[in-house]
């Protein structure tokens, strides 16, 4: 299991802000996570990807399949890169996947960044191939690797694709990823294979997460609109970042969408 924030803003903030300051940080996560299902800890690499409008629309990802503690670059850089928007992970592999630079979350395309926190059981033996059968011929040649959340964005790229959307359209991303939980959820369940499906997607402008699993309660999600750390974002996060009572948690399988109106839940 992977462990993930993201913060959208009227304000630019650090990447430290998100994944090294708080006193829950996604740093402190990944070696004493409080509420995995399964793992202990977040040490097979981590990423953080970022948005700088005035240079492009495509975001800037900085990955490592190193732990976040052990890499004194990224603790360097991270208080002086600043973005309106940010999605950060620290990646527990799933057992069978391996742990290299390209399944650590986050993955670009595009001016779309993703993280997958969750997992799918015997994904190469049972449910690799199907799906990717499903992907169109674009989506298909962008794998660099052979990781279920990797596959699941190629899968929700193709959604987003037909839809034709464009960046700051939250009614769009919000469908495409609920559609993307729905046809993995459904491929998985007539295989008899359990799935847990959190999954988080920014195109820089909005922002859309689930939380959702075949099988049981899904992995912890949690949200704060104008928190006492982040009065003018709103910051989605596995785990609460700090002692805030203004966490409130994802209810079970549904979807969040936020933009720069604010955020709302819906079932899936």
């Amino acid at each position: 299991m992977c462990r993930i924030a993201a913060y959208l803003g009227k304000e630019q903030t650090p990447l430290s802000s998100l994944v090294l300051e708080p006193e829950h940080s996604l740093l402190v996560q990944s070696y004493a996570p409080k509420e995995m299902m399964s793992g202990v800890v977040n040490a097979d690499g981590f990423g953080a990807g970022w948005y700088a409008p005035e240079v492009d629309d495509e975001p800037a990802v900085y990955r490592s399949n190193a732990p976040i503690w052990a890499d004194r670059s990224f603790a360097s850089i991270a208080p002086k890169v600043r973005s309106a928007t940010v999605l950060a992970a620290v990646r527990s592999a799933t057992p069978g996947l391996p742990a290299e630079e390209s399944g650590v979350p986050p993955f670009a395309s595009g001016p779309y960044l993703f993280a997958h926190n969750g997992a799918i059981k015997n994904f190469r033996q049972k449910v690799m191939r199907p799906l990717r059968d499903a992907l169109s011929d674009t989506s298909y040649s962008e794998l660099l690797g052979v990781t279920d959340s990797e596959t699941i964005f190629a899968f929700l790229l193709d959604r987003l694709r037909d839809a034709k959307t464009s960046p700051g359209d939250s009614g769009t991303l919000a469908e495409a990823t609920a559609e993307t939980v729905q046809l993995v959820s459904t491929l998985c369940m007539e295989l008899g294979i359990y799935a847990s499906l959190n999954l988080g997607v920014t195109d820089g402008e909005a922002m859309a997460f689930s939380r959702y699993s075949t099988e049981g309660p899904g992995n912890s999600l949690y949200f704060v609109e104008g928190g006492e750390a982040f009065p003018n974002a709103i910051v989605v996060a596995s785990e609460r970042l700090d002692g805030d009572v203004g966490w409130r948690q994802v209810p079970d399988r549904h979807l969040l969408v936020a933009n720069s109106g604010g955020v709302a839940t819906r079932p899936l």
